[in-house]
């Protein structure tokens, strides 16, 4: 077990890791994980420092939370997942003394919120508006193609319908025509909607410290919801320079001084920039991991240090590496949905297996036989990870396991 600096900040990590905590374990920082009461027995057999907290709606008791991680000496809280960058923003507003932090949390989690901030910004958004019920859906659908010039018999152009505070692809929809409103039910409003951007799709994933980038990475979809990679192809990475000017506005809009972010673009093919959504949280689909597969650096270990009020520039400076040019190779993963209604078994396909590429998966024999249906970006069944020299062929390999059958 390394050395713990007792000059270095001591942090609160909200949520509960395996990953995030053999990280912590491995690093020279004091800590202590916030989860609820299921992670206890867990936390006690293994010595992990632990602290019993239920992550409800943000409310009164946050005041509590923030006193008791003061009183323990904790310096700053990290979230991990969605549902606590609230509760973090509002006990760093505490721990830090900086009331600012609990409303630039309510901005990176109210989505309709964070695109007018944008927008006032001067960051490009495309069209949106929030609904309430499903006549308002109908409305925008119908307006977003009439802007478009629509006449009688073209098809629409798709809308998007996203959970307002939700992680990601969940309860996002694409909706083509009316009949596809019919299917939302009333407890998915109210929900924010957007206008289609034909484009291409990217993440990017920005440690801050400073207000100052510390390190960029940039990853690739192939499709979204099922595959990335990273760091991505030379013809996104000639977007760098572009991307970073991006995200030091975002820096400047959300007025951000420290942490970590995971915006998401498009870029349209007259090159045109748009910003699609930003979280102050680790990103889905393992990306820390891929980070670390193909630069060898702990995204984790990163993250408390970006977070650190007490972290060094030197430190920082040590820490990362240079982007694109330290990688050995290209990490990529394929979330695996069924292709079948009833399943028995999981087959891993050959062609996947014996690709050079083919690292390992993630993947469960199925417990239940019958598929649920997936009614908008559903969750994955597992991953299946790859590594490579050459972007184009990990690229064109993730887009390929989508007509492969992984469950038979």
């Amino acid at each position: 077990m390394p050395h713990r600096d007792e000059t270095k900040g001591y942090v609160a990590i909200f949520g509960w890791s395996l990953r995030c905590i053999d990280a912590l374990e491995k690093f020279d920082r004091r800590y202590v994980i916030v989860a609820p009461q299921w992670a206890a027995e867990y936390a006690a057999a293994h010595d992990i420092p632990f602290l019993r907290w239920d992550f409800e709606r943000v409310n009164d008791r946050s005041m509590e939370l923030a006193e008791t991680l003061r009183d323990m000496g904790v310096d700053v809280a990290i979230p991990l997942f969605e549902e606590t960058v609230e509760w973090a923003g509002a006990v760093n507003s505490v721990l830090l003394q900086n009331p600012r932090l609990l409303g630039q949390a309510m901005l990176f989690r109210d989505k309709s919120l964070m695109k007018r901030r944008a927008q006032l910004g001067g960051i490009r958004v495309g069209i949106f508006e929030e609904a309430m019920d499903q006549s308002d859906v109908i409305r925008f659908l119908k307006r977003v193609n009439q802007t478009l010039l629509k006449l009688d018999g073209d098809p629409d152009d798709p809308i998007h319908f996203k959970a307002f505070d939700k992680a990601g692809c969940m309860g996002h929809r694409v909706i083509r025509t009316p009949d596809d409103v019919a299917a939302i039910a009333d407890d998915e409003f109210p929900a924010l909607l957007e206008s289609h951007l034909d484009g291409w799709e990217f993440a990017v994933e920005a440690w801050i410290k400073d207000r100052k980038i510390q390190f960029l990475n940039i990853s690739e979809y192939v499709t979204l919801g099922y595959s990335v990679f990273v760091p991505a192809t030379p013809e996104l990475e000639k977007w760098r320079g572009r991307i970073t000017q991006e995200i030091e506005k975002l820096i400047e809009v959300f007025d951000i001084d420290f942490g970590f972010i995971h915006p998401e673009y498009f870029v349209t093919s007259d090159g045109t920039m748009y910003f699609g959504e930003v979280a102050y949280r680790p990103p889905g689909f393992n990306a820390f991991e891929l980070m670390e597969r193909a630069y060898g650096f702990n995204a984790y270990q990163a993250l408390v240090l970006a977070f650190d009020p007490k972290a060094t520039e030197a430190e920082l400076e040590a820490f990362f590496p240079t982007p694109v040019t330290d990688a050995k190779g290209h990490a990529g993963c394929f979330g695996v949905y069924p292709r079948r209604r009833v399943v028995s078994e999981l087959s891993i396909p050959a062609e996947t297996e014996n690709h050079p590429y083919f690292e390992f998966h993630e993947l469960a024999a199925p417990v239940d036989q019958k598929v649920t249906k997936r009614t908008a970006f559903g969750t994955h069944w597992g991953l299946v990870y790859f590594f490579g020299e050459d972007p184009h062929q990990l690229r064109d390999l993730l887009k390929a396991q989508e007509e492969l059958d992984f469950y038979v």
